[in-house]
C-alpha cells in the first residue's frame, strides 16, 4: 500500500529531508497507521451519535472579577516610567 516512493513524495510536500533509515522507517510507520484505519473502517458505529468532543467539556474559568492588589506600591516601585498608579508604556498606535 504504501511504498518508499510515496514517502518520499509526501516528505517532499511536508519539507522534510528524510535519510534511507528514516524513509524504511516512515514506510513502516504509515502502513500501520493505514492498516489500523482499515480495520476501523470495518467497526459498526451506526448507533453512536455524532460528538464534537469526547469528554463533553465544561468551562473551568473562574469569573472575571477585579479584585484589589495588597501590594500596588511596591508593584509599582518597579515600572521604568510610570504616571501616578499606572504603568506608563510607549504609544503604539496613531
Amino acid at each position: 500500500m504504501i511504498d518508499e516512493a510515496l514517502v518520499k513524495h509526501v516528505a517532499r510536500l511536508a519539507r522534510l529531508q528524510l535519510t534511507d533509515a528514516e524513509t524504511a522507517a516512515m514506510k513502516r510507520e504509515l502502513g500501520a497507521i493505514l492498516d489500523t484505519m482499515e480495520a476501523l473502517k470495518s467497526v459498526d458505529v451506526s448507533a453512536v451519535p455524532p460528538t464534537s468532543h469526547v469528554l463533553g467539556l465544561t468551562d473551568v474559568l473562574r469569573p472575571d472579577e477585579a479584585r484589589p492588589f495588597a501590594h500596588r506600591e511596591a508593584l509599582l516601585e518597579g515600572a521604568p516610567n510610570r504616571d501616578g498608579d499606572y504603568f506608563k508604556v510607549p504609544k503604539v498606535l496613531e
